[in-house]
């Protein structure tokens, strides 16, 4: 499905209930699970999925604060106030995109946080052929009638269908629907598509795209969710010589980089890029994790794009192929060998620095530094090595 310059394809991520049901302390979309909140969870899986042309979230205005939190460094648009009613709410999203002139919306309950890609292409791939689509499940339990305690009949279940969300629409065929039946109550979108006379396709949903409703569906879904998953550890390592300043490099510019922070030294780090031995250690360990080759590969020394390029932007590079992988960052080790500079001084700011740019809680971060007694190229101060540790979750193959 070819994509213009406009977002062709949003997702509309409905987060305005009230969660009573739940009897939590926090309303439901930002109660963890796992490492990160339930919306935050959801929003992933929309946001990272190649067909998707943009996420926006409709909240409940006391819960904002809250929202800001948990979608802190996701490139998602501004959320959006929703109304009383999960219909008002949806329509108040879909009006706030009409600027955007999607040509589809797919509806989804934030509270659904474990939606395949693979669901979520069946119903993109649907709505080429239909104007609405939805995942259902064939009902497979017997099913009863009953009244004061009794059985009062057996239900036909031939029929039947469970249904769940993203459910997906042709955008200004769902606006006018809401718009048209503004006030009437209806369960989902896709029945005011049938008031209006419109056919729904069905694709075939998931058993693992539950929607959390009862402290028991939160527990059914932090098992499924680290029964699916798989922790993983991978090493980085990386040199750089050491070689003089140019003569006319003044001595406050007379510095290295390391770990992200400038760091003052006789001496200056020789590579293509700015030979942050220590972050260049961190990106190998990272792609590690997920198998995805080596910095060389992704960066090659021979490309001039790459000449003086600061090693964030590698850093950061390696973080989203890891986030684009459903991964989850859970540590990282950091150990610098050199005989001088003086790494203790400036720990704390590259500590820092790395928590800010991977989103990571700085005591999940650690970085040391050690000399190697005065042996080999580090000992003889001709280099500096550094030396990463990284572990993650990731979503088992």
């Amino acid at each position: 499905m070819p994509k213009n310059k406009r977002e062709r394809i949003i997702a509309l991520l409905v987060a305005g209930g009230k969660s009573e049901r739940m009897q939590a302390d926090l309303p439901k979309p930002y109660i963890k699970i796992g490492a990160h909140s339930m919306l935050r969870q959801t929003v992933k899986n929309f946001m990272l999925h190649p067909d998707i042309d943009g996420v926006r979230v409709v909240i409940r205005r006391e819960h904002h604060m809250l929202y800001k939190q948990s979608v802190d460094g996701l490139m998602i648009f501004p959320c959006v106030i929703g109304g009383e009613s999960r219909q008002d709410s949806v329509r108040r999203g879909l009006e706030s995109i009409e600027h955007r002139e999607p040509e589809l919306v797919l509806v989804h309950d934030a509270a659904r946080p474990n939606t395949s890609h693979a669901l979520i292409s069946r119903v993109v791939e649907t709505l080429k052929t239909a104007k609405a689509v939805i995942p259902a499940m064939k009902v497979t339990d017997t099913l009863k009638r009953g009244a004061g305690g009794f059985i009062e009949g057996t239900v036909d279940r031939e029929q039947l269908y469970t249904v769940q969300t993203p459910q997906g629409f042709h955008y200004a065929t769902l606006l006018e629907a809401h718009h048209t039946l503004q006030g009437q109550s209806l369960t989902d979108d896709a029945a005011l598509m049938e008031k209006m006379g419109e056919k729904v396709a069905m694709v075939d949903g998931e058993a693992s795209n539950i929607k959390i409703t009862t402290a028991g569906d939160l527990k059914t879904m932090q098992t499924m969710l680290n029964m699916d998953l798989e922790t993983r550890v991978a090493m980085g390592y990386d040199v750089h010589q050491l070689v003089e300043h140019e003569m006319d490099t003044p001595p406050q510019k007379q510095t290295i980089k390391l770990c992200g922070v400038r760091v003052p030294h006789t001496h200056k780090l020789l590579g293509h890029s700015d030979a942050d031995v220590g972050l260049h250690a961190l990106v190998d360990a990272i792609l590690g994790t997920i198998s995805s080759g080596d910095i060389g590969q992704h960066f090659p020394p021979s490309d001039p794009r790459w000449k003086g390029a600061d090693s964030d932007k590698f850093l950061l590079h390696a973080y989203q192929l890891l986030m684009a992988r459903g991964g989850e960052l859970v540590h990282l080790d950091v150990t610098l060998v050199c005989e001088a500079p003086k790494v203790s001084p400036y720990r704390q700011q590259m500590i820092e620095h790395i928590a800010q740019m991977l989103k990571l809680a700085p005591n999940r971060i650690s970085v040391k530094a050690t000399t190697s007694e005065k042996l080999g190229f580090t000992g003889r101060g001709e280099g500096i090595a550094a030396q990463a540790v990284v572990t993650v979750r990731l979503p088992r193959e």
